[in-house]
């Protein structure tokens, strides 16, 4: 190309960021990026279930600030439509923005997950989590239970607040009040394979901590939580996780409930310049690493497209999760393809950050003065390094939510 390419990010998440920095490392001077968010700031948010037992904070970060430093601009915006033949975005106040290719990053809806209970999405929902876990601790609340909506949402988060919630209750005395699990994984975390479900299992017993496997809690009232199968279990109070809803983007392609279906590049019905990465694609795990992984993938076609010396790689799911437990922290990763799994108190990757990715963990971690040097145990960050071709078949991933191990 005469000129650079054109590649406008739709979003200002964890994806959208990932990408903005793996096409400016991958295509240099060849991408011209321009990243479309209506907000100001960019919020980490994984650290939110920790917010309620002042373990750590969610960080913000000046959103123009970042993407200037990854390599991009940013032209604040909601998106209102796209106009695929045209190659032309337009925003809610009807300015249009062309491109050459164009990223969706916008992440997905969040809505409640059991109903009557305490559906925990972030930040907003700390005071409400602390305020209740006050109430346990005082006497005014008997048992607790944390409820996992459906195998859509992403289990992780719940296994974390009823570890700390149980921790923060026994460190004041109140060691009656009674913390359960309610899920309907076959298995506790059985996502990340067998030994760390096991390792998982043994700790919340440990902790004397109830669980529930392969029951789908419905809705919580009059002091009892209705499942499928079994009876109401009888609870005091319920906390559940949200559940993850699509977007519906007027002329964009739409796979059901507003969520894209893409290939095995990142790309949108076979299209060269159409791309999704992070939840709003139809890949059933809504995770940020999944999602700074999903962005990879279609930086480096993308980069490929614009003449840089890349290869194409196809998505290769790897996945990390860091479980807070309100005392020594197991990192937990897993391989999607051949079921290979590790959990350890040690850090296996760095920088040793709740959401791992190739490009931003490193960028947050220089912002966050954290150190860049991992130590001689940590593995690397990027499934992209390994070699293995992917036979792909977009439909067969849906098997996650219920896969033994």
């Amino acid at each position: 190309m005469t000129r650079p390419l054109h590649v406008l990010i739709v979003g200002g998440g964890v994806a959208a960021l990932e990408a903005t920095l793996a096409l400016r490392a991958l295509a240099e001077d060849r991408v011209d990026i321009e990243l479309m968010a209506p907000d100001t700031e960019f919020v980490y948010r994984p650290m939110a279930v920790a917010q309620p037992f002042e373990h750590g904070d969610v960080r913000r970060f000046p959103l123009a600030r970042l993407v200037e430093l990854a390599g991009g601009r940013l032209s604040p915006g909601t998106l209102a439509g796209l106009d695929l033949d045209a190659r032309r975005a337009e925003t809610a106040d009807g300015k249009l923005l062309d491109w050459d290719v164009v990223l969706i990053a916008l992440g997905a809806r969040m809505r409640e997950g059991v109903g009557g209970g305490l559906t925990f999405r972030g930040p907003d929902d700390s005071a409400a989590l602390r305020e209740l876990v006050d109430d346990a601790a005082a006497g005014r609340v008997r048992s607790l239970m944390f409820a996992l909506p459906t195998l859509a949402a992403w289990p992780l988060p719940l296994y974390e607040l009823a570890l700390m919630t149980k921790v923060r209750l026994e460190d004041t005395g109140a060691t009656a009040v009674s913390v359960d699990i309610v899920t309907p994984e076959g298995q506790p975390l059985g996502l990340f394979g067998h030994e760390a479900s096991e390792s998982i299992r043994a700790l919340l017993e440990t902790r004397g901590i109830g669980l529930r496997t392969d029951t789908t809690p419905v809705v919580f009232r009059n002091g009892a939580l209705l499942v499928v199968p079994g009876r109401a279990i009888r609870a005091d109070r319920v906390v559940s996780l949200p559940l993850p809803e699509g977007r519906l983007i007027p002329g964009m392609p739409d796979a059901g409930r507003g969520f894209v279906r893409t290939d095995q590049h990142g790309r949108v019905e076979g299209r060269d310049d159409v791309y999704a990465a992070g939840d709003i694609t139809t890949f059933p795990l809504k995770q940020g690493g999944i999602a700074t992984q999903q962005a990879d993938t279609a930086a480096a076609s993308i980069a490929a497209r614009a003449g840089a010396p890349v290869r194409a790689r196809p998505f290769r799911p790897v996945l990390r999760g860091l479980l807070l437990t309100g005392l020594s922290p197991r990192f937990l990763s897993a391989s999607l393809l051949d079921d290979t799994s590790e959990v350890d108190t040690e850090a296996l990757w760095w920088p040793p950050a709740k959401i791992v990715g190739r490009y931003l963990s490193p960028f947050l971690a220089e912002h966050m003065g954290l150190s860049a040097e991992p130590p001689p145990h940590a593995l690397a960050a990027t499934p992209l390094d390994v070699d293995v071709e992917l036979e792909w078949d977009q439909g067969d991933w849906t098997r996650l939510g219920s896969k033994p191990h």
